[in-house]
């Protein structure tokens, strides 16, 4: 696959997640364009869910929708404790979060730093 074709399956796996996202109520949805720090994906999403009920149910909607729109199987981590589930779909890589875990481990942070500030 070209790297053009990659990168446009990306975009339409982004989207599309977004948007399953957004319809099961996520709160505070983020995405971080992480293609020029890291070989294993294009982007992050972060969001977060209001229960560990409601991230389990975001992740296994997710997972199931994503498959059945031909996007793959998606590797999972995390889906049985539902503190933080980590949703890795190739080129997009999502962490769904229970508020204080997600403040706790701030990925937002870890992404947006920059290398070259932060050794000085």
């Amino acid at each position: 696959m070209s790297i053009e074709t990659q990168n446009k399956k990306s975009k339409e796996l982004l989207k599309r997640a977004q948007q399953i996202l957004e319809d099961d109520k996520a709160v505070d949805l983020t995405v971080i364009d992480i293609a020029d720090k890291t070989p294993m994906a294009e982007y992050l999403i972060i969001a977060t869910g209001t229960s560990h009920r409601h991230v389990s149910a975001m992740a296994h909607r997710l997972i199931s929708k994503l498959k059945d729109e031909g996007f793959g199987r998606p590797l999972v981590e995390g889906l049985q404790q539902g503190d933080w589930v980590l949703v890795d779909a190739g080129g997009v890589i999502i962490h769904l979060f229970r508020p204080e875990v997600r403040e706790f481990y701030n990925l937002e942070k870890m992404w947006t730093v920059d290398i070259d500030e932060a050794m000085r």
